[in-house]
């Protein structure tokens, strides 16, 4: 589940790389959201990233036989790393994704605004997991579920807080026995802050988006490349199997921002120098409290 910042949208660059992923390796799609036509969405995912910008150019003869040599060590590296599947792509959020990925694939298309209930997405639900089963451990027999702003003013159940958490819980039992994952993102501003909570409780993975305020002196001189950065994403809480013990991450606050303005980039946030010098930065979480393996504090 990913909470959203009512101030920037930018919770939809995580659920578009969730979908164009899913669609990337021939996986299954439902998506749902309080708009009229939820299909119209498809034509926002965003395209996988061409390599071709990063390939090496052919060397220069008169360079001398060791660059030759270091180039050919590359573009040998680079054909074993395409010979096998990549479940993992990047993604031009400038280039929409490509008709061929989109036709022949299972998509499921459901708006949150006609129903009074969550029956109607529920019934949508329960039909499209009912066709992944547990005992499948192929990635392209997967499913992905990806649900918009599920608490929205704009449908009709926003004010049966009851009814959203029943649906939750009834979705979280079927994933539990289905080979399919999904995302829901919602706005806890627009619940009451019990309701909140227990959304928050039975997620499995739990994260939060909080956009940046423009011209923030104190945080500029606080991150290096502040200008780059339009928002955080701050990890609360991880999934884990077989045990009740919580993961300790070595981080729990990553920077957004778009690389070359059309790549998607998760950092750990880089703290700027004290004395404004341009050595290393300590990467961490950008705070100044916690302990290191020395035992003294890092600044």
């Amino acid at each position: 589940m990913v909470m959203e910042d009512p101030e920037a949208p930018h919770h939809m660059d995580l659920l578009r790389t969730f979908m164009s992923q899913g669609l990337v390796n021939n996986q299954s799609l439902l998506y749902a959201s309080p708009s009229n036509e939820p299909r119209g969405f498809l034509g926002t995912l965003p395209h996988p990233a061409s390599s071709k910008e990063d390939r090496p150019s052919a060397p220069n003869p008169d360079q001398g036989e060791s660059l030759r040599i270091a180039w050919q060590y590359r573009k040998y590296l680079e054909n074993q790393k395409n010979t096998g599947d990549d479940y993992s792509n990047d993604f031009d959020m400038r280039k929409p994704l490509e008709r061929q990925f989109l036709s022949g694939r299972p998509i499921d298309c459901v708006s949150l605004l006609g129903s009074s209930d969550l029956s109607v997405l529920q019934d949508h639900c329960a039909k499209f997991l009912s066709r992944f089963q547990r005992s499948s451990t192929s990635i392209a027999s997967a499913g992905r579920i990806a649900i918009q702003s599920f608490c929205s003013p704009l449908c009709e159940y926003s004010d049966k807080e009851w009814d959203m958490l029943s649906f939750i819980k009834s979705l979280k039992s079927m994933l539990m026995v289905s080979n399919a994952v999904a995302i829901v993102t919602f706005s806890p501003s627009l619940l009451s802050p019990s309701s909140s909570k227990r959304l928050q409780h039975m997620a499995d993975t739990l994260l939060s988006i909080r956009a940046i305020p423009d011209g923030d002196k104190e945080l500029e001189k606080l991150l290096t490349g502040y200008k780059d950065i339009n928002g955080f994403l701050n990890v609360h809480k991880v999934a884990r199997f077989n045990t009740q013990v919580p993961v300790i991450l070595e981080a729990t606050t990553y920077s957004m921002s778009l690389q070359k303005r059309r790549f998607l980039v998760l950092e750990c946030l880089n703290q700027a120098p004290v004395d404004g010098s341009t050595g290393g930065s300590y990467s961490q979480t950008g705070g100044c409290s916690g302990s290191s393996k020395s035992g003294a504090l890092d600044f």
